[in-house]
């Protein structure tokens, strides 16, 4: 007997408990389909254990062989033949419930269909049914169903073989699989610190869709953006709300043909008012001096404690101050270089508030050179007679007073002139030794 399956009309029967799985319902409890069909004395049963997978089901394929003839037939090779979207578990091919040796998987012959063939010693696998004898061997395989599989349409199974007897090709004899939409579930991750007009992460997270599948974002129902999953599931967007309020939050995906629509649980999210813009001015610095110390003042608008001024010479940091309830931020600070000046306050903002700067230029004169005030020599002096009492400054140059006194009696004072000289006319009103005190005021 040849090509039985040209020279005979076979006649097959096809029991499952669902033939198609219902479009969309993704992973279910497995599915058993089965067809039984004849070829002349020839009977195959062939058998699923889930006709209706999910994406990443293992299902196991398996053909029973038999006779209802005395007339024997051996097995030299089966092809089990099946969807390319679904893939070959290594390992898993066995005949009479032993391991087949180094069976040939090809994925895709290019017709959308891959194979497991497996060969045999001539004499290895006989089908017979006689008085005393019977054997009806099964050849079974395991499968994984992949990605690719389209939803909710019949696939097409099968499997071709050769034997003592002839060929029978019964490739697309099935049964069927049919794969439903992948099951989806959709997270939306806490949202804190919402503010208006300022940006806002929002992160969803998803299972059983596939990377570059779009997540929209909605606040009740109208869609405020979307992101594209990447290889972890993972979407975002970066939303600005505009008001301030509390608002309802959702992360919905719409679905593809490969997997179900999902949403998360609605998130009530609390916006909370945009931030109050801020001044911030330097008061002015005057009589600032290499070497003394002097109080850098700024005032923060509007006016609540929180958060600190930095105050800066140029590009160098010189501090910080605390803003007090006033609204007032200081810092002391030595100049340690005469000349012009660039001073910056930075406010750093606090809750509620944004942050600003400004700057203002001062003047730094030179540090103070030491004085030395010499009192000239005093003769003559007489009671109720006017004496002249002066003193030389050095550095010489005008500028600043000189006080003279007797003892703890301040006496009076002279301005300094050019040449670094000052007098005073002193009339003495008691006779004796007086000790006589010259001080330059600087």
């Amino acid at each position: 007997m040849t090509n039985r399956h040209v020279a005979r009309k076979l006649a097959a029967t096809t029991t499952a408990a669902s033939a198609l799985a219902l479009f969309g319902t993704g992973a279910a409890d497995a599915n058993p389909g089965n067809i039984t069909w004849s070829d002349g004395s020839s009977q195959f049963t062939r058998t699923i254990s889930n006709v209706s997978p999910a994406e990443g089901d293992t299902i196991t394929v398996s053909t029973q062989f038999s006779r209802n003839s005395w007339t024997d037939e051996y097995i030299y090779n089966i092809k089990d033949r099946h969807p390319a979207c679904i893939t070959y578990v290594p390992g898993s091919a066995t005949m009479g419930g032993g391991a087949v040796s180094n069976p040939e998987v090809v994925a895709d012959e290019g017709n959308g269909g891959g194979y497991v063939r497996a060969s045999f010693g001539s004499t290895s696998w006989v089908v017979q049914n006689r008085p005393g004898f019977h054997s009806s061997p099964t050849f079974s395989v395991q499968y994984k169903v992949g990605h690719g599989c389209a939803r909710g349409a019949a696939l097409t199974t099968g499997m071709d073989y050769g034997g003592s007897l002839g060929s029978g090709l019964y490739g697309t004899q099935g049964p069927s699989i049919t794969v439903g939409k992948n099951a989806t579930t959709t997270t939306l991750a806490p949202v804190s610190g919402a503010r208006a007009g300022q940006p806002v992460t929002l992160t969803a997270t998803m299972t059983g869709g596939s990377a570059g599948d779009t997540i929209g974002f909605y606040d009740g129902g109208t869609q405020i953006g979307t992101g594209a999953l990447d290889a972890t599931g993972t979407a975002t967007y970066q939303w600005t709300p505009t008001v301030s309020g509390n608002r309802t939050l959702t992360a919905q995906y719409p679905g593809t043909a490969y997997a179900n629509a999902s949403q998360s649980a609605p998130q009530t999210v609390n916006v909370t008012a945009a931030d109050v813009a801020s001044t911030v001015t330097l008061n002015p610095v005057t009589g600032a001096k290499v070497g003394t110390a002097t109080t850098l003042t700024a005032k923060v608008t509007p006016a609540a404690a929180g958060g600190t001024v930095e105050f800066a010479d140029g590009t160098t940091v010189l501090g910080t101050g605390q803003v007090d309830a006033t609204g007032t931020a200081t810092f002391q600070w030595t100049p340690s270089a005469a000349g012009a000046h660039t001073l910056t306050a930075t406010f750093s903002g606090r809750d509620g508030v944004t942050g600003s700067n400004t700057t203002g230029q001062v003047s730094v004169v030179a540090a103070d050179v030491a004085s030395t005030t010499v009192l000239n020599p005093v003769t003559g002096a007489k009671v109720g007679t006017a004496t002249t009492l002066t003193a030389t400054v050095t550095p010489a140059a005008a500028g600043g007073t000189v006080q003279f006194a007797d003892g703890t009696t301040v006496l009076g004072t002279g301005q300094v002139d050019a040449t670094g000289t000052a007098t005073f006319q002193w009339t003495p009103s008691a006779a004796g030794a007086h000790t006589l005190t010259a001080t330059f005021s600087g």
